[in-house]
């Protein structure tokens, strides 16, 4: 038998080849040109065509390509749980790993810029605390206050200035060229642009007077306020890392700016690192009196931890350092673990659906003794042993159906037997009609009707019904029939005899169903004349006769027509068969057969039939 479904299997290449349609063609044979072209160095033009060719097709090709080489991948079990495993495991955990290696890059990057500009508000902070203090200093003692404090600024800030404003104006030192600031910029303190350079400042304005300080704001300054770090710069949201910085010489100082560049990586993990910040920037002079500029540094991964956890910082910092580290190897130890588990795992599974893969091939090639060698006591091994049990039924299945198609041959042999013994043709007269139907309830049946002529006057015909139904009752009812025919007599069944002359009919019935007759639209039913014949030797019968009048009609049946039950188990009974006849009395003998047949199908509701189905029906013309 032809499968519904034919079984999956590996693509080969051949066959993959037959299934490519013009879009990949294509898209190979452009890429061919293209690759010929660049290789012998042809024409710009051919090469510009051929790459806009490979362009326009490369999407659907690569997608089929991308179908096809899936499905040739995917078809081993094995490669499909890898896939899946992929999916279900690798996938996330790449994701996760990306995005937590993203998230530390940002996060360590912004960590570093935050060092940075808290090491820078609190270098703000001590400028603005230096500019109050000298303006809380009585006005004639400011400027020793200032000459005092210098030396000290000077060191914490480059190129120191200061600058106080009241009856008198004093400058420090004498060579600084700071200049008062505007009326615009109130009480202030912070990063300040003046020009194209960048200053921290503090402008602090009193009663009696008002304190200006101010420090050019370097990269070399910026980069020292987080030794080893790595360079930091300011600037315009628009420019480059190294712009906007300029560093400002004070007049006749020879010294050169110096240059700090990124640490050198301590390994090939060690990563560059950007950190930036927006920072709010006083304007000296324009329309706008303050704008946002970016504060950014460059620097390494390791350099920043170098800093977090450093030797100076509590003992719990390390501690908690080599808790991430030993997490983190632990980790690395249980991935191995796992992958070595799934592994494992993924074999015994692939082995088990391998093993019943190669079986039901040869259940599909009519080997039912192939048998599954079985290991373990899991699942897998069960449906190993469930597939071992198919198949030895199977086996059995199959000699079983040998067996009852030998069986069914010479049920066969036997039905087309019994069909020859039935008669058939009917005897000729021209007073009584005489039409039989039967159905058996399987192959064979153990109804039995039969009728004959006996004399140029006496026509006989009778039924009876074998106890029970198939072979047996089949095997009885060819005897009964033999014997009735030898011996013109039989018992157990219903006989008459009609007299064409007379139209008597002459009948005895032994233990059968009561005839049914059907006179001028009413029923009755005709006698029974003794017990069952067979049971018991001692049994005698009797006979009746009634005269048959015109259009009177005798309907003989069954148990297989009055008997059958339906769902609630109750019978379909005498009393409904007379009521069908005599409704459709006025109908033919076959109409009638049919509407017998017909009632008694919808009152048991199946096709099946529980017993042997037989009506002949004798009409007086």
């Amino acid at each position: 038998m032809t499968p519904l479904i034919a079984p999956p299997r590996k693509l080969t290449f051949r066959e993959a080849l037959s299934r490519t349609g013009w879009w990949e063609r294509l898209f190979v044979l452009f890429f061919g040109i293209l690759i010929l072209t660049a290789a012998l160095a042809l024409s710009d033009v051919v090469f510009a065509l051929a790459l806009m060719g490979m362009i326009a097709t490369a999407p659907v090709a690569l997608w089929r390509f991308g179908r096809l080489a899936l499905r040739s991948i995917i078809w081993r079990l094995r490669n499909r749980l890898i896939v899946a495993y992929v999916f279900i495991a690798l996938v996330p955990i790449v994701l996760l790993a990306t995005l937590a290696a993203v998230t530390t890059y940002f996060v360590t990057g912004q960590m570093a810029i935050y060092l940075v500009n808290s090491e820078l508000e609190r270098q703000v902070g001590t400028l603005r605390g230096a500019a109050e203090s000298v303006l809380r200093v009585p006005p004639e003692r400011r400027l020793a206050s200032i000459e005092r404090l210098g030396a000290y600024f000077e060191e914490r800030f480059p190129n120191f200035e200061i600058r106080v404003d009241q009856a008198d104006t004093f400058i420090y030192p004498e060579d600084a060229s700071i200049e008062k600031p505007p009326a615009s910029l109130t009480d202030n303190s912070g990063i300040l642009l003046k020009g194209k350079e960048y200053y921290v400042w503090a402008h602090i304005r009193s009663a009696d007077g008002e304190v200006t300080a101010m420090a050019p704001l370097s990269s070399a300054y910026l980069s020292s306020l987080i030794p080893s770090l790595g360079p930091v710069s300011l600037g315009e949201r628009s420019e480059t890392q190294t712009g906007g910085i300029r560093i400002r010489k004070r007049k006749g100082s020879l010294a050169a700016p110096v240059q700090v560049t990124v640490p050198n990586p301590i390994n090939r993990f060690d990563i560059q690192l950007t950190g930036f910040r927006t920072i709010p920037v006083t304007v000296w002079e324009g329309k706008i009196p303050s704008r946002s500029d970016v504060l950014m540094l460059q620097t390494r991964f390791l350099a920043v931890l170098k800093i977090i956890f450093s030797s100076k910082q509590d003992w719990d910092q390390n501690f908690s350092l080599l808790v991430l580290i030993s997490l983190g190897g632990l980790l690395l130890v249980f991935e191995i673990i796992a992958l070595i588990i799934g592994v494992t795992l993924t074999r015994t599974i692939t082995a088990t659906v391998h093993d019943i893969y190669e079986g039901t091939n040869r259940v599909m090639e009519g080997n039912f003794s192939h048998r599954i060698l079985l290991t373990g006591r899991d699942q897998l091994a069960q449906l190993g042993d469930s597939f071992n049990r198919m198949t030895e039924n199977l086996e059995q299945l199959l000699k079983v159906a040998k067996e009852n198609e030998r069986l069914n041959a010479e049920l066969e042999i036997a039905s087309e037997v019994q069909r020859q013994l039935y008669p058939k043709s009917v005897p000729a007269s021209t007073q009584l009609a005489i039409t039989a139907h039967y159905v058996p309830a399987r192959m064979v049946s153990g109804d039995y009707f039969d009728f004959h002529r006996l004399s140029p006057k006496d026509i006989c015909f009778s039924m009876g019904d074998v106890a029970g139904k198939g072979i047996s009752a089949a095997l009885l009812m060819a005897t009964v029939q033999s014997s009735f025919r030898s011996r013109e007599k039989f018992s157990t069944f219903f006989l008459g005899i009609f007299d064409e002359e007379t139209s008597t009919l002459r009948c005895t019935n032994a233990g059968h169903l009561p005839t049914i007759l059907i006179r001028n639209g009413e029923a009755s039913l005709l006698a029974v004349d003794g017990m069952v014949v067979g049971a018991f030797p001692f049994a005698q019968y009797g006979e009746s006769s009634i005269v048959l009048e015109p259009k009177d009609l005798l309907l003989l049946y069954t148990d297989g027509i009055s008997e059958p039950q339906n769902d609630y188990d109750e019978m379909y009974g005498e009393d409904r068969l007379i009521e069908l006849v005599k409704k459709n009395a006025h109908l033919s003998d076959e109409g009638i057969i049919n509407a017998v047949m017909e009632a008694v199908k919808q009152w048991t509701g199946s096709d099946e039939l529980q017993d042997d189905m037989t009506l002949l029906i004798a009409r007086r013309s």
